[in-house]
């Protein structure tokens, strides 16, 4: 280019008009859609929400500059789930982040060609979610919550925790594979352990008939598989369930342990908040849901509330205290 082409192309660029100017800038932004199980003003959605956008800071999203993000919240509601995924397909998003199996089912019934990233999500592929962890194959991938093995570690931690433990109450709903086949890893772990177990439905008649039938006997403790998001109404109970008869129980959720749960282990929710705006950008820059592979977690998190192991009469061994990642004095 020469000099006359060089100062006509300038000249040329210095006359589009700032309306135009903006235009391409909308052009530029990208949207992303958020659904969250959670209410608006739960305590726990800024652990959440933040490292997610700080993950899309980090890679060059800025919100307003480059992204739009929708967020939408369900507040542990099937029907808001269905209504919110059908809101934020109709924004025409280019990607949204899900949360739990069945705000991906929701979304993928709004549509089967929107991008959809998800996190802490179990069984993706028995819940129909993906074709395969390696190659999902659709149009959504993503980060599971947890191998079905995990299950068997709570009843390891919680023995170890309270060693006089022989009988286990195990919440879990029969109807989804997280339910079965958690509650089938903790059967095998039982004989080894010298522990009974007792499964108990998810309905909120079950929780309170099955563990206060349960607790009329000594030494035994719960155990919460899953939670499928049917659950969350009633995980205040099974908390109040567990102090009111002196039950040790773990839990696979910290927030659990901060409203007075025991103890919990899993994976670190956080921690799939910001990996998941890696695959996010991956989307957003071409890449296609189908060909990114289910990534399982790779940080998980022990939590001990000291003042209810005191109330339960229990001693926290050095062993898990040295192994906790956080102690809720």
């Amino acid at each position: 280019m020469n000099r006359r082409e060089l100062l006509a192309y300038l000249g040329g660029a210095a006359a589009i008009p700032p309306s135009a100017a903006r235009a391409q800038q909308r052009e530029q932004m990208r949207r992303i859609g958020v659904l969250m199980p959670l209410a608006a003003d739960d305590p726990i959605a800024p652990r959440l929400v933040a490292p997610f956008e700080e993950g899309l800071r980090e890679l060059g999203w800025i919100i307003g500059a480059n992204i739009r993000i929708d967020y939408r919240w369900g507040a542990s509601d099937t029907d808001q789930f269905r209504k919110y995924a059908q809101e934020l397909v109709a924004l025409a998003p280019d990607v949204i982040l899900a949360t739990a199996g069945s705000i991906v089912g929701a979304l993928q019934q709004a549509s089967r060609t929107v991008p959809i990233v998800f996190v802490t999500t179990i069984d993706p592929v028995g819940g129909g979610w993906v074709a395969g962890l390696a190659r999902p194959g659709g149009n959504a991938t993503g980060f599971s919550a947890w191998e079905f093995s995990l299950s068997g570690k709570w009843l390891e931690l919680l023995k170890q925790l309270a060693p006089a433990l022989t009988r286990v109450a195990v919440i879990r709903d029969p109807t989804v594979p997280a339910g079965a086949a958690g509650f089938g890893a903790i059967q095998a772990v039982a004989p080894s352990l010298r522990v009974e177990v007792t499964p108990v439905g998810v309905h909120t008649e079950e929780i309170e008939r099955g563990v206060s039938e349960f607790a009329r006997s000594s030494n035994g403790g719960l155990i919460l598989v899953g939670p499928p998001s049917s659950l969350s109404r009633d995980l205040r109970l099974i908390i109040s369930l567990a102090a009111q008869h002196r039950l040790p129980a773990i839990y696979p959720i910290r927030r659990l342990v901060s409203e007075g749960g025991l103890m919990s282990y899993g994976p670190d929710t956080a921690d799939q908040y910001r990996r998941a705006a890696g695959y996010i950008d991956r989307i957003l820059k071409g890449e296609k849901p189908a060909d990114l592979p289910v990534q399982a977690p790779t940080k998980y998190e022990l939590v001990i509330n000291m003042k209810t192991a005191e109330a339960l009469g229990l001693t926290v061994p050095p062993s898990i205290l040295a192994r906790a990642d956080e102690v809720i004095e």
